[in-house]
């Protein structure tokens, strides 16, 4: 039915959805990886986690 409209495959489209397809097998632990789940996986969601506590704990004592 639609036949003569094939879509042409960008190669570099195709490398970077292998290259995710295969992530987990082919990541490795650095000490730059370390410092990054440190930071953007502990440190800044206690940080968050703190600051909203902090302003309801803030705010129920104004309103008490």
């Amino acid at each position: 039915m639609g036949g003569g409209m094939e879509a042409n495959k960008n190669k570099f489209i195709e490398e970077w959805g292998s290259v995710r397809e295969n992530l987990e097998h082919n990541f490795r632990w650095t000490r730059r990886n370390f410092a990054l789940v440190g930071i953007f996986g502990i440190a800044i969601p206690i940080l968050v986690y703190k600051g909203i506590v902090r302003d309801f704990e803030g705010t129920d004592a104004l309103g008490s």
